[in-house]
C-alpha cells in the first residue's frame, strides 16, 4: 500500500541567537520577508505539497506563532467595518479550512533530533515531513516539499533535501556521501554532522527539508548526544540507513539561510523583486542605488 505524507513537523523552539537583538522578544520564525513571516512561507510550502496537519514544536516565548494562525476577531471586525475586504480576505486565507494546527512543547532545547521526537505522539506510525523555517526555499513552480513528497510517493523511503555548498563551509551542515541513482537523486552511503572541510566526505549538505519514515523515532530514542551535546537528527538518520534505504534529493529552487543576517537580507531583496505589488518600484530603486555606488 502506497503511503502518503499528510503531516509536517516544524521545529520552532530555537532561540534565534544568530539574529539577535531582533529575536530577543520576537520569535525568529515570525521575522518578515517582505510582508509574510518565515513560518507562513513554510506552512504554505507544506500545504502546496498536499499536507494538511501542521505540527509545531515550540518553546518559551513562541506565543506569536499560534497567535499568527489563530483567528483575530477584533482585527477582522475592524477590517470589515472599514471596508478593507482584500485585507480581510488575506487573513482568512492564511490557513485554509481543511488544514489543522497542533502545538507541542519542547521543554528543553536538546537538539533537532529531540525536537522531531517531540512530535511522535501526533505523527504516529506515518511518514512525515520536517521543515525548518530558517531555510526559505523559493521555487516558483511546485515548491521544494512538493518535489520531495512526489519522490516519496514513488520510492516510499526517507528523503533528505540537499544542495552543494562551498567546501569551506561543510562545518555548518550535515554532510552526505551518496551514490547517484538518477539525476538529482542519490542513495546515502554516509552522513556526518558538521565535519571540518579536511575530513568532509563531500560538499553535499543537508538543508532544512526532510521526509522521514516513522522508524526514525526509534533511532532517535537510542541516539546519544552528539555534536554540541545535542541529540542530532543526523546521527539518527545514520542509524536508520543501516535498516532501510535513505535518499538524498537535490531540489530545484533557491535557498536563503534566513537564520543569518546576510541570508535574511538576500531573501528580502529577492522576494521583493518577485512581489507583484512592489517589484517594479523596488527594481527601479535598486538600479538607482547601484548607480550611486
Amino acid at each position: 500500500m502506497t503511503k502518503k505524507v499528510t503531516k509536517a513537523v516544524f521545529p520552532v523552539a530555537g532561540l534565534g541567537t544568530r539574529s539577535l537583538p531582533a529575536t530577543k522578544a520576537v520569535a525568529k520564525e515570525m521575522l518578515p520577508v517582505v510582508d509574510k513571516p518565515l513560518i507562513q512561507y513554510a506552512v504554505e510550502e507544506a500545504i502546496a505539497a498536499g499536507i494538511d496537519t501542521m505540527i509545531f514544536v515550540t518553546g518559551r516565548n513562541k506565543d506569536s506563532i499560534p497567535n499568527h494562525f489563530d483567528k483575530s476577531y477584533e482585527l477582522e471586525k475592524e477590517l470589515e467595518k472599514s471596508g478593507k475586504t482584500e485585507l480581510l480576505k488575506m487573513l482568512h486565507e492564511l490557513l485554509p479550512a481543511h488544514v489543522s494546527c497542533v502545538f507541542v512543547r519542547q521543554g528543553q532545547a536538546l537538539g533537532l533530533g529531540h525536537a522531531v521526537h517531540c512530535a511522535k505522539p501526533i505523527v504516529g506510525d506515518e511518514p512525515f515531513a520536517v521543515i525548518l523555517p530558517d531555510d526559505l526555499i523559493e521555487d516558483g513552480n511546485r515548491g521544494c516539499m512538493k518535489q520531495m513528497v512526489e519522490l516519496f510517493e514513488q520510492q516510499q523511503c526517507s528523503i533528505l533535501g540537499v544542495e552543494r555548498v562551498d567546501p569551506k563551509e561543510t562545518h555548518k551542515y550535515g554532510i552526505v556521501e551518496h551514490n547517484e541513482t538518477a539525476p538529482g537523486v542519490g542513495q546515502l552511503k554516509s552522513i556526518v554532522e558538521k565535519p571540518k572541510p579536511e575530513v568532509a566526505p563531500s560538499n553535499i549538505a543537508v538543508v532544512g527539508r526532510y521526509v522521514l519514515t516513522p522508524a526514525i523515532f526509534e533511532k532517535i530514542e537510542t541516539t546519544g548526544r552528539g555534536t554540541g551535546g545535542e541529540i542530532q537528527l543526523t546521527d539518527a538518520i545514520a542509524a536508520l540507513m543501516q535498516d532501510e534505504q535513505v535518499l538524498s534529493y537535490e531540489f530545484k529552487g533557491n535557498r536563503y539561510d534566513c537564520g543569518s543576517k546576510f541570508g535574511f537580507l538576500l531573501a528580502n531583496v529577492e522576494y521583493g523583486l518577485l512581489h507583484p505589488e512592489i517589484k517594479a518600484e523596488f527594481a527601479d530603486y535598486l538600479k538607482q542605488r547601484v548607480e550611486k555606488i
